[in-house]
């Protein structure tokens, strides 16, 4: 089924929970990696995808159906994972790269695993806002536009912070 006829099914149907369950299932691996690049913790990642399918349950009624849904559902996360690095950082916690970075190298080759460790911790170690748009530009591919819709940024100031990223990244992978 299309991302249309889903929302018209949970808008229109009989069962808004099958069509929800249809919504989530189709999309909740994509969005869950998504937030994972972001908050680096499985568990943590469990916690901010529930959040998200929770508010999209509450707010699929009023969803423009003239608008993407997995737009819709990618913003409402990016958002959810701001709001909880943002929390952690209130409590005092510190970003390290979590353990399942390590289980996740697809390469037996030792040295391109430690250099994809060292390009996980690089990254990790960016402030949060350069993290989230390197991961957006260079993981998920997304236009300058896009992720200027996304996190409500001018173009000009996403350049910047992915030109920062990268410098702070290639130094990191230089002096390491």
């Amino acid at each position: 089924m299309t991302d249309e006829e889903l929302v018209k099914l949970f808008k229109d149907g009989d069962n808004p929970n099958y069509a929800f369950n249809l919504i989530v299932r189709k999309h909740q691996e994509r969005l869950y990696w998504m937030i994972n690049r972001i908050v680096q913790n499985h568990d943590d990642s469990d916690d901010v995808i529930q959040n998200v399918f929770i508010k999209a349950w509450k707010a699929l009624p009023k969803f423009r159906e003239d608008a993407n849904l997995y737009s819709w559902l990618y913003r409402i996360a990016t958002n959810e994972a701001l709001t909880f690095i943002k929390k952690r950082k209130r409590r005092g916690y510190t970003v390290e790269v979590d353990s399942q970075f390590k289980g996740t190298l697809n390469t037996n080759d030792p040295t391109e695993n430690e250099i994809l460790e060292k390009l996980e911790t690089a990254i990790a170690r960016l402030p949060e806002k350069q993290r989230l748009v390197f991961h957006l530009k260079y993981y998920e591919e997304k236009k300058y536009a896009e992720i200027s819709e996304i996190l409500d940024t001018s173009v000009g100031s996403l350049k910047a912070s992915y030109h920062h990223a990268v410098k702070k990244i290639e130094q990191f992978l230089t002096d390491n």
